[in-house]
């Protein structure tokens, strides 16, 4: 199969010119629903999955991906019918500014993906072709949850991932349809499975269970005590177990997490070295847990982010290194032993928030933080610090048009 590769410069006219000569478009059939601030959540509310292009009709890129959404929704109505299975919809930002702040849209176009009204942390960023776009929506009609045909299959699980076992006396009940309902939305980050009838039994003594399978062949399972018709309380404790404190980075991942636009705190590490992660991990649960929000937490592979380092003057040969990228300079923490040091990590995190260290490496250290007796060193300045590195991960100009905003010198 050929691939058609499109200019950025076409005229949007010309494109679907080239898209009806190859046979790639099919005008007329297309079922795009237009979303305003009256129909969205019924619409959203009402879809198994939907997919929502936000985008500006001005913009180069979004009128690149029109004709090209339009036909991947014909292919995909072909195959899923049932027009609340899969709806494809769009969202024109100029008129509907209100509904672009609500789902914090940086960039044009946007693909954002929602599960039953509730939006998927994870937006669509692969290939804007009808086929991959296609196939994204088939991957999403797969089933999350893998049926366990025998007690066995429980004790061979994969380890290296996270996994979730329910015990059902059957699939049609309330507390399945829960269970599958919050395996659909965490489907990227935890491996679902459930039994049913004689083959859960033996674990259903008192009741419908499910059980968390952390990483690690020594890790103690985890049981959920709550009700399974709370879809709330089941899919905060399920996320609270799927998604980690302290994320990987990759280069896969490393434009989402960019654009999630606060700051990263990095364990760099060698892969093969879990004891300075679990280090790190414990620490930051430690020291951290109420800069959840403001600081991304995340350990990346040293020989994979080598550039990063020697941005840092460091090497795979340094690791674990810490550091923290603001997305305009990178700072060090100085010695990967002090992370033990009660209240050491926090005050770095904390004097990145408060301008110190961008201050202390233009102007040197502050007065208060001069030894007793020492007479400050006149004109003595620091170096600068090194640019971001991750930054350049960011949505692309190439690809996007980036929406401008303020970000605070740190």
């Amino acid at each position: 199969m050929k691939l058609l590769v499109l200019s950025p410069s076409l005229d949007i006219r010309f494109v679907t010119v080239i898209l009806l000569a190859m046979g790639l478009s099919t005008p007329g059939k297309t079922e795009i629903t237009s979303l305003d601030s009256n129909n969205i959540d019924e619409i959203l509310n009402n879809a198994g999955v939907a997919l929502v292009n936000f985008y500006a009709d001005w913009c180069r890129f979004s009128q690149m991906l029109h004709p090209i959404f339009e036909e991947a929704s014909n292919v995909v109505r072909e195959e899923f019918p049932d027009t609340k299975q899969v709806v494809f919809a769009r969202v024109d930002c100029d008129q509907h500014s209100d509904i672009a702040q609500r789902y914090r849209i940086t960039k044009y176009p946007t693909l954002k993906l929602f599960r039953n009204g509730m939006m998927m942390k994870r937006e669509y960023r692969g290939q804007r072709s009808v086929v991959a776009i296609a196939d994204f929506i088939r991957q999403q009609q797969v089933d999350p949850v893998k049926e366990i045909q025998s007690l066995e299959e429980v004790q061979t699980v994969d380890r290296s991932k996270r996994n979730i076992i329910a015990f059902f006396e059957t699939k049609d009940s309330e507390n399945f349809h829960t269970y599958e309902k919050v395996a659909n939305i965490l489907r990227d980050d935890c491996t679902f499975h459930a039994a049913f009838g004689a083959v859960s039994e033996p674990e259903r003594f008192s009741g419908d269970n499910v059980i968390y399978k952390p990483i690690g062949e020594n890790s103690p399972d985890m049981i959920y005590l709550g009700s399974l018709t709370n879809f709330d309380l089941t899919y905060a404790w399920a996320q609270d177990k799927c998604v980690p404190l302290v994320r990987e980075i990759t280069f896969e991942n490393g434009e989402e997490l960019t654009e999630e636009g606060i700051p990263f705190l990095i364990l760099f590490h060698v892969k093969e070295d879990t004891d300075s992660l679990e280090q790190f991990q414990h620490e930051v649960a430690r020291q951290l847990i109420s800069e959840k929000g403001s600081i991304n937490f995340l350990h990346a592979d040293c020989d994979k982010f080598r550039h990063p380092l020697l941005h840092i003057q460091k090497t795979p040969a340094d690791c674990p290194v810490i550091a923290i990228d603001s997305f305009r300079h990178m700072y060090v923490f100085p010695e990967f032993r002090d992370l033990s040091i009660p209240g050491k990590l926090r005050q770095f995190v904390l004097d990145l928030h408060s301008g110190k260290l961008h201050r202390e490496f233009h102007h040197g250290p502050d007065p208060t933080d001069s030894t007793p007796g020492q007479e400050e060193t006149v004109g003595e300045v620091a170096s600068s610090p090194p640019e971001s590195s991750f930054q350049k991960l960011a949505p692309s100009e190439t690809r996007y048009t980036i929406l401008t905003r303020d970000r605070d010198e740190l």
